[in-house]
């Protein structure tokens, strides 16, 4: 594969598929607790599978929800489901909004989480991966 590593592909598709799956609306999320501002709301989340057809059925069965190609989720918390044709294939994530990715990042690891996707600029901002203590896959987006 020349210069492209497995890791390279993987954020690249992963980049490709949460831009792909980002709706306009997210840009607009906002969160309130108590009638007070919530610091970094949750503004997306991200359902992974093997079969992308067979889980939005599954998940219109059970929950009425009307997920196909390049539609999400817009009441509520937006999202979408995946299929990235790799590892990881079972997940489910959300997306957290911080002001700095990198810096997000940095303070993640120094209370012990780990980064599992660097930061990747998309044209809707800039995303990464990080695993908490527990090893739960957590987002964090900027947008713009």
């Amino acid at each position: 594969m020349g210069d492209i590593r497995p890791e390279s592909l993987h954020t690249r598709r992963t980049a490709l598929t949460f831009l792909a799956a980002l709706p306009l609306s997210a840009q607009n999320v906002s969160a309130q607790i108590g009638g007070k501002h919530m610091p970094h709301p949750v503004v997306h989340f991200e359902i992974g599978c093997k079969d992308r057809a067979k889980t939005e059925k599954f998940f219109g069965d059970l929950f009425g929800w009307q997920i196909g190609p390049g539609s999400s989720i817009n009441a509520g918390i937006p999202g979408h489901i995946t299929s990235l044709g790799h590892e990881p294939e079972h997940y489910t994530m959300f997306y957290v909004e911080v002001d700095d990715v990198q810096a997000a990042l940095d303070k993640a690891t120094s209370l012990g989480g780990k980064t599992v996707v660097p930061p990747v600029k998309i044209p809707a901002g800039t995303f990464a991966w990080f695993a908490d203590i527990d090893g739960n896959t957590i987002g964090l987006l900027k947008r713009g």
